[in-house]
């Protein structure tokens, strides 16, 4: 589980550094002072949703039903994050999912090291996504070390 967990997010930290230099050249100026902590946001991202990935696909046996709940999960993941429009102004319904949805501390918290602007704090982004990265990695853990060849 943590190797493959590993692995996933070498790649994913691997491209976000990509798109990041990408960025850098087109113009964007971070602070260099918070740039350690966008790192350290980036790569609890990237381990969040591989041990998620690796933690689901630990209980499936097919490829096609992965892909089909992998997609059915990261959309409304993605859409209801912040990455695309603001959190501020929800309705309340919204409020709710959008707490309990860990990619939305993600997008938070880059967008407070990058840009300093921050809707939940980004003491309670990096917290929160320490604590649901361990508990993915230990559920995960768990149900791999149960897969049946």
């Amino acid at each position: 589980m943590i190797g493959r967990t590993l692995g996933g997010a070498t790649v994913a930290v691997l491209q976000g550094a990509i798109v990041f230099l990408i960025s850098l050249l087109i113009g964007f100026r971070p602070s260099a002072v918070m740039l350690p902590l966008t790192f350290l946001v980036m790569v609890l991202i990237a381990f969040l949703f591989t041990a998620l990935g690796t933690a689901i696909a630990s209980i499936l046996e097919d490829m096609q039903g992965f892909q089909l709940i992998m997609n059915f999960l990261v959309m409304p993941i993605f859409f209801l994050s912040g990455a695309l429009f603001p959190l501020e102004g929800l309705p309340e319904a919204l409020v709710v999912v959008t707490r309990l949805n860990p990619l939305a501390y993600g997008v938070d918290g880059l967008r407070a090291t990058l840009i300093g602007n921050a809707h939940f704090g980004l003491a309670s982004d990096i917290g929160v996504l320490a604590f649901i990265t361990s508990l993915l990695l230990l559920i995960g853990g768990y149900l791999f070390s149960k897969i049946q060849l």
